[in-house]
């Protein structure tokens, strides 16, 4: 198993110390080891906790129902059907926001679009095209 300074950790996530701690505290890192010195050592557990929690965090996924996943996890025979429902509900708010953003990408293209038909015609000396 391997070990990683806080350090290490900070800059693969691109993270401050500062939510590391924050994990730590809140429970979302669990076992954080320490040196003699008092320097926290994280091993390839954490690595792998670390790769759902910024996987959750980067498709909306709130604190609170990060929490409720990995609790549920601890004992999945109890708790498979609160953790199905809990990823399916965020699978359906990531296809709600994937949705919305491909609209919004949309609309920039035909901004995009729009813009470079007006450099054409100030290039060619020619009527600007309509919105």
């Amino acid at each position: 198993m391997n070990n990683y300074s806080i350090k290490e950790i900070a800059d693969k996530y691109k993270l401050p110390h500062s939510t590391l701690h924050y994990y730590e505290e809140i429970g979302l890192l669990e076992n954080v080891d320490r040196s003699e010195s008092g320097r926290r050592i994280y091993n390839d557990c954490h690595i792998c906790r670390l790769d759902a929690i910024i996987c959750f965090k980067n498709t909306g996924m709130s604190i609170s129902d990060i929490k409720k996943f990995f609790t549920y996890e601890q004992d999945l025979e109890s708790h498979i059907d609160e953790i199905i429902h809990l990823m399916e509900k965020h699978d359906e708010t990531i296809q709600k926001q994937i949705k919305l953003l491909l609209a919004e990408q949309e609309h920039i293209q035909r901004k995009v679009r729009y813009y470079k038909g007006i450099k054409k015609a100030i290039e060619n000396n020619t009527q600007w095209p309509s919105y």
